[in-house]
């Protein structure tokens, strides 16, 4: 995993929820290397490439779709870009924190995004 590089799990709710995340995560981090789309898929992942220092979040809340049911995201990168989705997230939606683990280089956050 480069420095640079965010990967986002999501679980619940619908393929349309999955997209709301990660279009929430765009203005902090970028597009997504592809946006979730397997309508049978009960597992969505995305990736980011790009960098978070130089992308605000501020303008991020609100402009993400509303979840149709509570979706469970675990964040997984640097310190930095877990803290930065992790943040990006809660401006968006109402979150619960579930914990995080952290390793020598990365650390894992899981989230959940409530409707």
């Amino acid at each position: 995993m480069s420095d640079t590089e965010l990967t986002v799990t999501l679980s619940g709710g619908s393929t349309a929820d999955a997209r709301a995340v990660v279009r929430a995560l765009e203005p902090a981090f970028g597009s997504a290397r592809e946006l979730p789309d397997d309508q049978n898929a009960t597992v969505h992942t995305a990736t980011f490439d790009s960098g978070t220092a130089d992308r605000p979040t501020a303008g991020a809340q609100g402009t993400a779709d509303h979840l149709s049911a509570p979706v469970t995201v675990t964040v997984q990168g640097t310190p930095q870009a877990v803290e930065k989705a992790s943040s990006t997230l809660a401006q968006t939606f109402a979150t619960h924190d579930q914990g995080a683990a952290s390793g020598d280089q990365e650390r894992e956050r899981q989230l959940i995004l409530e409707p």
